[in-house]
């Protein structure tokens, strides 16, 4: 019997694929390895729930990611061009965002920060509410728009590169690193620590992140002009597979040249993931997570899960290209 996806989904699909395409975040990986890392900074009556479902928030640290394949509505959410954005205007709430700017230039222009925070509040709520499947599920996706604030191609319209003659620096920078020198990075970041004031907290990672855009493309401008061609590329073994691809001296060197900054960045989200899961979960009261353990994912959930799957493997094979220089 052949299975059909619902209406909605292939409309969905449908245009996605028509839409403008805007690049991930940090890459899987890197949002895996985020994710993972941060679960370790939660204090002790955290990691009650935390711990035993690490495996699941690694997993669905991409979900949101997925959705953008099917949902368009999902891309803004991951991205603010700051540099589209009168400076004067921002920060600000979403109810006075929306007053400011009309619906298209607020999709056109990202909403991730706004977003960002309406999730942080549902978590609080689903903390006093001690449902741990939503706990899971908004922890998931918190943790993985925080993280999108911390790259700095998220703050920017230039953000592949693509207005400077750079297309390719989005995924060199946020994939081609940290899959392939993350063995190196020091990636204990302490215990995770109260934010006060979480959304002033958020509108200064997006700060820190437009203001390091520039140094991102300018640093690899540079490195081009002086590394030598012939060995920016070689083949490297993946998944026991040789792909070819950036040379591990051409992304040692663009790393070293940005002083570490993808190493750093990283450091920032994973204990920025950690701040904001555990500041949601102090505001809520510091619930006692023995009582969330009896968590049941419904067969709607499963199914979700592997349709976003399935479309998002679909997709990305139709839209990733071959390494080109």
């Amino acid at each position: 019997m052949k299975s059909y996806l619902p209406y909605s989904l292939c409309l969905g699909l449908c245009l996605a694929i028509l839409l403008p395409h805007r690049l991930t975040g940090w890459g899987f990986f890197a949002h895996t390895l985020i994710h993972h890392q941060a679960v370790y900074s939660l204090p002790p009556e955290m990691l009650v729930l935390y711990k035993p479902y690490q495996e699941f928030l690694t997993d669905h640290a991409i979900d949101a990611d997925r959705r953008k394949f099917v949902y368009p509505a999902e891309a803004p959410r991951h991205y603010f061009d700051a540099d589209l954005y009168d400076a004067h205007q921002w920060p600000c709430s979403w109810t006075e965002a929306q007053q400011r700017w009309p619906k298209n230039i607020l999709d056109k222009n990202g909403i991730l920060p706004w977003n960002t925070m309406q999730v942080y509040y549902q978590l609080v709520n689903a903390f006093r509410a001690c449902d741990g499947q939503q706990i899971l599920k908004l922890s998931a996706d918190l943790g993985h728009y925080i993280a999108d604030a911390c790259v700095p191609l998220h703050a920017s319209s230039n953000y592949d590169g693509q207005l400077t003659g750079q297309k390719g620096t989005h995924a060199l920078w946020e994939t081609y690193i940290p899959e392939r020198l993350s063995p190196q990075f020091k990636l204990w970041v302490g215990k995770a620590t109260f934010l006060p004031q979480p959304d002033a907290t958020l509108w200064q990672l997006i700060r820190e992140s437009a203001q390091a855009a520039d140094t991102v493309l300018r640093v690899r401008r540079l490195l081009d002009a002086q590394f030598p061609r012939k060995l920016k590329r070689t083949y490297y073994l993946k998944n026991h597979k040789w792909i070819r691809g950036y040379s591990t001296a051409y992304l040692e060197a663009y790393e070293q040249a940005m002083h570490h900054m993808v190493e750093r960045r990283m450091r920032l989200s994973i204990s920025m993931v950690a701040n904001f899961w555990y500041t949601a979960w102090v505001n809520a009261g510091q619930p006692d997570l023995h009582k969330c353990l009896n968590v049941h994912f419904n067969q709607a959930d499963s199914l979700e899960w592997q349709r976003l799957q399935h479309i998002e493997w679909k997709e990305r094979s139709e839209i990733i290209s071959p390494f080109k220089e």
